[in-house]
């Protein structure tokens, strides 16, 4: 055994997600960058961290518009 979770993360270390607005896209930046044009930060307390956690599925049916608020995404969006 190596002590590693099983769980796999989200971004790797010195990253960050980010979040496509408009979509349920996500992308992960470095830690110094911000985030490119079309994405934006994960509203705070609600970022996604392994991959099938809490935040990662609720993200699969909401985004952020372009207001920052956070919306569903229509069925097959």
């Amino acid at each position: 055994m190596t002590g590693c979770s099983i769980e796999e993360a989200t971004c790797g270390g010195g990253e960050y997600p980010v979040l496509s607005v408009g979509g349920t896209g996500s992308a992960c930046v470095s830690n110094d960058e911000e985030p490119p044009k079309g994405y934006t930060r994960y509203p705070e307390g609600k970022v996604p961290k392994h991959v099938g956690d809490e935040w990662d599925t609720y993200w699969q049916t909401h985004t952020v518009d372009e207001d920052g608020k956070i919306v569903e995404v229509p069925q097959g969006g």
